[in-house]
């Protein structure tokens, strides 16, 4: 491997409070499906994390805050000290390292089956209409998703105290900081999306009241842990879980922004589909948000070192998120300063 002589804006390091970072490489989240004892990270979590360190931050796998949230088999959870006390053994694999790494929190929502759920638990959404599709379950195999109840005022106020609840737990467990997961078709976008919401009460109905799931999270996890340490993920025109771009997408998006913006958040990340088949997000709105959320922006969606490079160069982003690379090659950053080739991804290891 040949050392690059000047080591280019995407290995210097990041300082932007509240962030600083080794780097601007920003290991994305991805689901691993590995927490099989009750949803429990474990050694082998601890080791993966580990492994890749010397990113400028790792966003986590998806941890629900919720048991109502665990819709698929085997994600971790963030809701007992059973779960805090094995996301310490991560952190601390991270931080011996010189690393960062912040949890994602992720509801699934309507997207679950009963059978991946622990006994008392309940599928929720914004209302009772069934996602299309099926989804894997240990014990059942494939199985249509779960129809879901419709959550009530009462059901909305008690998931933003687990969110609140949860974001506590993870400075417990030594994180530093949380994503909460606003994309992808889980909870909080069901409640932000147009062709998922329908409902017509304070949470419904138009866009400032589709945006009041998502920002009373925001708002209850602030009041937790502080603005420093809650950063946010978002994924306009995705159509993953039967979400999709609908009328008004870009203003209120906009507006959700400027809101995340007025309240500090650590940062803002921005998922573009694309590069998976997915519509593309509007160049155009891209810079919107970027020019309206005042603090640090994660451009993340197939992007390479030499697009990475381009984007900060033309300012479109502050750091660059990297996904299935990461997975394959846990020294992603090592291997990119070199110019060295990367290991294949093999797509058989991605849900183990």
């Amino acid at each position: 491997m040949n050392s690059i002589q000047n080591p280019s804006i995407l290995f210097q390091p990041y300082k932007q409070v509240p962030l600083s970072l080794s780097n601007r490489m920003v290991m994305a989240p991805m689901t691993r499906n590995r927490a099989v004892d009750h949803n429990t990270p474990n050694a082998l979590m601890a080791t993966y994390y580990g492994q890749r360190s010397s990113a400028g931050l790792i966003i986590t796998e998806g941890a629900s805050p919720s048991p109502n949230g665990l819709g698929y088999p085997r994600i971790p959870g963030l809701f007992n000290s059973n779960h805090v006390n094995a996301w310490k053994l991560i952190t601390k694999a991270v931080h011996d390292k010189g690393g960062k790494i912040v949890v994602q929190l992720m509801h699934g929502g309507r997207v679950a089956h009963i059978a991946n759920l622990p006994m008392g638990a309940k599928v929720l959404g914004p209302t009772n209409e069934t996602l299309p599709g099926e989804m894997y379950t240990d014990a059942l195999g494939m199985q249509q998703h779960t129809p879901p109840q419709a959550m009530t005022l009462t059901d909305i106020k008690h998931a933003i105290e687990e969110y609140a609840l949860s974001c506590q737990l993870a400075m417990e467990a030594g994180f530093d900081g949380v994503e909460l997961h606003a994309a992808n078709g889980y909870l909080i976008e069901q409640f932000l999306n147009a062709n998922v919401n329908q409902r017509t009460d304070e949470y419904g109905g138009n866009a400032n009241h589709r945006n009041r799931f998502a920002l009373d999270i925001i708002k209850a996890s602030i009041a937790a842990i502080g603005n420093n340490h809650v950063g946010i993920r978002v994924s306009p025109y995705g159509v993953f879980n039967s979400t999709g771009a609908f009328e008004g997408v870009d203003q209120q998006y906009t507006d959700l922004v400027k809101e995340c913006s007025n309240l500090k958040l650590m940062y803002l990340h921005l998922l573009d589909h694309s590069a998976m088949g997915g519509p593309e997000v509007p160049a155009s709105l891209k810079q919107t948000l970027h020019e309206h959320f005042k603090g640090s922006l994660i451009l993340t969606g197939g992007f390479d070192r030499q697009t990475a490079e381009s984007a900060l160069a033309q300012n479109k982003a502050d750091l660059i998120g990297f996904g299935k690379p990461f997975i394959s090659n846990p020294d992603l950053v090592e291997r990119y300063k070199a110019n060295a080739a990367l290991n294949p991804t093999d797509k058989n290891t991605f849900y183990s």
